[in-house]
């Protein structure tokens, strides 16, 4: 077959390091006749995964190959590297093959574009795990057993133990690797398969393939709050802010959500995201944030657009096309922050992600490094040191994420193999199968997030850096001297807001809400938000005629017109933030008792 051929691996100055290196270690391992049947390689964003997982069949002279990314964007992303008619065809661009070779044939399993003759006559078969696994799974059912004698599977931390076990059965021969930038799962488990080869992200740093990383935790001198335990004020410093952090679940809930420490951690990715466009003269940089759940995903955008920043969000409840335009807009460089939760399976490979706003909680390291990795990816390709190439983490104390950091930092100067030992005991957040904490207040058993009032001179303290020696140096000189990086860290101050954005943002995120309020309605009474049973002319579908109906609710509590929204007072939009949520609960009662 193709895979036989004599591919230009090992010499070519095209490919980068780990992929010649981790190539190699792949046909060692497999060379043994005692070699189990699945291992991991781990590489850092940035590094080449693509193309190794196109060059790993030569190495083991493979017969047919089944490919399993974890979402539709990362599977069309490997079909384009891989189908011979691509213009980013990988064995093409990288010399790996020549013209006059017999290039590997590639059949992207995709509804309504491949049969069973395309598979049958396939080298590369590329899916997403969603179509390779479950019960009713079409495309498994009608191939032998020996059908596919290598499975590789990308970003091999995402698959669900259950279904993954299923492809396994079903192909008990196939030799199987599995590639992450993190060996670990969302619940903290290790990814299967003994982890034969990883590269370093200082190795990846100093090789110019991923930008230097520093993080910047914002620390109150005083922060006041509600305690829940008897419902009285408590006024603590920054070292009990970092110490609830670390072990009350709903104070970093309250710490993430709140206004006030919110905002600080808004304004703090927007002054970094300002200070790297005027150093570098890039305005195409950009924020990514994370979010816990979609609510919390408008709270974020609308805290952005108030301070005019051109935001918008991503959830998986949005549904593909509306995902889809969000990325368009990135891509067009039509925003400045993107926030998301949920959402990370999905491939955010923008290479202008430099700040990464931490607004959820991480409770393992390997979703934490996942979501750094998307602001890792180097602009300037090969080159070590390049202004543009540094990414910035930004997080509160009080979010528990400097342990997260410090891991990270650990692991990838240590550059281990393995980094089990070096995982935090897991905290009591459950995570779903797509790496963020979902949990909505008084849910079923959600956490209700403590009431945070108010934090003063809010300071930005710099943690140690991961591969920038010359930070490092400096570091070391402050420590000459007696000075700690906290004590050299200047106070963030509040940027200033226009009422005019304020009301704006304010605005959209009132129609976001009312939005997600008529799906939760809908969702929580099992009704079809696509049946029309709800109006009583039979015209709106539910979920247009329930948004229509809180809408109209919310307008009459502000004392607005229903088609005047424009021209609501910031006073009118507020009392509408404030109505909503017993609105809703009111709405839902009626239909429940209907």
């Amino acid at each position: 077959m193709a895979f036989i051929s004599n591919p230009n691996i090992q010499a070519n100055a095209q490919l980068r390091i780990p992929q010649r290196e981790a190539c190699a270690a792949i046909r060692d391992h497999f060379a043994r006749a005692d070699a189990p049947r699945e291992v991991g390689i781990v590489l850092p964003v940035g590094c080449g995964k693509s193309g190794l997982i196109a060059i790993t069949p030569f190495a083991m002279e493979a017969r047919r190959v089944l490919v399993i990314a974890p979402g539709l964007r990362i599977r069309k992303q490997l079909g384009d590297d891989l189908k011979a008619s691509s213009h980013t065809n990988f064995f093409k661009r990288t010399g790996v093959l020549t013209n006059d070779q017999a290039f590997p044939e590639a059949a992207v399993i995709e509804s309504g574009r491949i049969n069973a003759d395309d598979l049958r006559n396939s080298d590369f078969a590329v899916a997403n795990i969603h179509q390779v696994a479950g019960e009713d799974n079409r495309w498994l059912g009608q191939l032998e057993a020996d059908f596919f004698d290598l499975i590789l599977v990308d970003e091999a931390h995402h698959n669900p133990a259950a279904s993954w076990q299923q492809v396994k059965e079903r192909f008990p021969s196939a030799r199987i690797v599995n590639y992450s930038g993190t060996p670990t799962r969302a619940d903290g488990r290790v990814m299967d398969g003994a982890i034969i080869y990883s590269f370093s992200v200082v190795r990846a740093i100093q090789a110019g393939y991923v930008k230097r990383l520093r993080a910047k935790m914002l620390r109150p001198t005083s922060l006041r709050y509600v305690d829940p335990s008897d419902g009285q004020q408590r006024t603590i410093g920054p070292d009990e802010v970092r110490a609830l952090g670390e072990n009350d679940a709903a104070f970093r809930r309250g710490i993430v959500m709140a206004e006030e420490t919110l905002g600080s951690i808004v304004d703090c990715a927007i002054a970094e995201l300002l200070r790297l466009r005027q150093e570098t003269g890039e305005p195409r940089l950009k924020i990514i944030a994370s979010a816990l759940n979609q609510a919390h995903c408008i709270q974020i955008t609308e805290a952005f657009r108030a301070r005019s920043m051109r935001a918008a969000y991503v959830h998986s409840q949005e549904g593909g096309a509306t995902n889809d335009a969000v990325f368009g807009r990135l891509d067009r460089d039509e925003l400045d922050v993107i926030v998301q939760a949920r959402m990370l399976n999905e491939g955010f490979d923008h290479r202008y992600l430099s700040v990464a706003m931490v607004g959820s909680i991480f409770a393992n390291l390997g979703p934490f490094v996942q979501f750094v990795g998307r602001v890792m990816r180097a602009i300037e390709q090969d080159a070590p040191g390049h202004p543009l190439n540094q990414g910035v983490v930004v997080f509160h104390a009080g979010a528990n994420v400097a342990s997260r950091w410090n891991d990270f930092r650990e692991f990838s100067e240590a550059d281990q193999l393995f980094f089990a030992d070096l995982l935090p005991a897991a905290e009591n957040v459950e995570f779903d199968s797509n790496e963020v904490v979902e949990r909505e207040p008084g849910a079923g058993g959600g956490v209700v997030p403590v009431e945070i009032l108010e934090e003063l001179d809010v300071r930005v303290s710099e943690m140690n850096p991961i591969g920038d020696p010359e930070v490092l140096a400096l570091f070391r000189q402050l420590a000459e001297r007696g000075i700690t990086p906290e004590q050299a860290a200047q106070g963030i101050q509040r940027m200033r807001r226009d009422r005019q954005d304020v009301r704006e943002a304010r605005r959209a995120a009132l129609n976001d809400r009312v939005q997600n309020d008529a799906g939760g309605i809908l969702a929580r009474l099992n009704i079809s938000p696509r049946g029309k049973t709800l109006d009583r002319a039979r015209r709106l579908q539910n979920f247009a005629w329930t948004a229509a109906e809180l809408h109209r609710r919310v307008n009459a509590a502000a004392n607005g017109e229903l088609d005047n929204r424009q021209n609501f007072t910031l006073d009118q939009v507020n009392a509408a933030h404030d109505a909503l949520p017993g609105i809703v609960a009111a709405l839902e009662a009626e239909l429940g008792h209907g």
